[in-house]
């Protein structure tokens, strides 16, 4: 596990990244913009459900690749470093009229029967699930935190996994208010909505170039 300092960083880094804009968010938007908050809370617990899946899969996975060698290293390091500055270049140049806000207030005012949770929360479970960039990006940004003397990398992989994406569950029921309140006042987010895109796109080049620079560790 990281020292305090390298945890509360962790986990405001983790805050500022769920709050960016992408298919959860929007996915969670939608719900709530449709069905009222209730159900965008809902889908932000469905899509945190997926989340677990995928810190699972990365630390079965990551246990084997930290044991490998150099050259395995090396290579999940470059890979994963490429992908973050990629992410960060994409968030970089989003166009603000873009943002989940204002793509789901497009379907506003459309009549819809009660909606059923149930699908709802299975909906966001598999939107996430179902993208494997998402266990892409946990191999890439947990392991900065993870000490290097850690006895065990898996444990404090999982364990980090489970913290970040419990701290999800605030920022996305946040989301669902902010788009039940927000409904018919979408035009004021929107400059929010660009710097906050800004903000995190230079996050994921420097989380990018932070990882580019990590040295191999030695068997």
């Amino acid at each position: 596990m990281p020292d305090t300092h390298s945890l509360l960083l962790f986990v405001v880094a983790g805050w500022i990244l769920n709050l960016t804009p992408g298919p959860d968010v929007l996915y969670v938007v939608r719900n709530a913009l449709r069905y009222g908050a209730r159900a965008g809370v809902v889908a932000g617990l469905g899509i945190t459900g997926g989340c677990f899946v995928h810190v699972a899969a990365a630390a079965v996975g990551m246990g084997a690749l930290l044991a490998s060698s150099a050259w395995a290293f090396n290579v999940v390091k470059w890979v994963g470093a490429a992908y973050l500055v990629w992410v960060g270049v994409k968030l970089l140049l989003t166009s603000a009229g873009a943002s989940p806000l204002a793509l789901a207030a497009e379907e506003r005012g459309v009549a819809s029967a009660a909606p059923d949770m149930g699908q709802i929360f299975t909906g966001g479970f598999w939107t996430n699930v179902l993208n494997p960039k998402v266990v892409l990006f946990f191999l890439a940004f947990v392991p900065q935190f993870i000490a290097p003397e850690a006895d065990n990398k898996t444990w404090a992989f999982v364990a980090l996994g489970v913290i970040f994406n419990l701290n999800a569950i605030p920022i996305n029921t946040a989301w669902a208010l902010a788009a039940a309140w927000l409904a018919g006042r979408v035009a004021l987010v929107q400059r929010a909505m660009h710097w906050l895109d800004r903000v995190a796109g230079l996050m994921f080049v420097g989380f990018g170039a932070k990882l580019a620079l990590t040295h191999t560790p030695t068997p």
